[in-house]
């Protein structure tokens, strides 16, 4: 049985220096650009579509546990500098914003991988400031350039333990759209597998 690598970070400091930041005194925000959107696993009182600048949606983040092994990785999002993504924002009330955010730490944080940030938000109600979690281009986990090839194999392969990568992010697509999002690089990353 095949170990999982220690994390990249220890996520319990970076935890508390989000919750910092927060400061507990405002409702908690968070952007959800992935299968945040379609399984937040915590109960929010508010939830807005958000646009942020400045970053964008990829799936170039190796996944070697939820959506792959360590000898077959597959892939999961990851938000990542340039361009812009659509997504949605979760208004969670202030009273349950730090335990929200520990759920959300052993969810996202448990491989230290992410870099957790507070972007503004773009919603039709105003911006909002919100917790996201971006990746460096410097991250390990990060792919780099995939041609088509890795991409088809990937999505005919990569399986752990949630599932595939194919059905994440056919998941993911459909609940964008669901959400009136359209992610072009998405849409035909999946027609190369012969998704509609």
């Amino acid at each position: 049985m095949s170990q999982l690598p220690p994390p990249l970070r220890d996520p319990a400091p970076m935890l508390e220096r989000a919750l910092t930041e927060w400061g507990g005194h405002e409702d908690l925000w968070v952007f959800g650009y992935g299968s945040l959107i379609w399984r937040p696993d915590f109960e929010y009182a508010e939830r807005r579509p958000a646009r942020v600048n400045g970053w964008h949606r990829a799936l170039k983040m190796w996944s070697r546990v939820n959506r792959g092994t360590p000898e077959c990785p597959g892939l999961v999002f990851g938000l990542l500098s340039g361009g812009c993504c659509q997504g949605v924002v979760f208004r969670i009330p202030k009273a349950e914003g730090a335990q929200v955010m520990t759920v959300l730490w052993a969810r996202e944080m448990l491989m230290g991988v992410y870099d957790p940030r507070w972007l503004v938000c773009n919603t039709p109600h105003g911006p909002v400031k919100a917790l996201a979690f971006t990746l460096s281009r410097k991250s390990p986990s990060h792919t780099g350039v995939l041609t088509e090839e890795q991409y088809k194999r990937i999505f005919s392969d990569a399986c752990g333990k949630y599932g595939t990568t194919l059905d994440y992010a056919a998941r993911t697509l459909e609940e964008l759209k669901r959400h009136n999002i359209r992610d072009r690089h998405l849409e035909r990353l999946l027609r190369l597998v012969g998704h509609h």
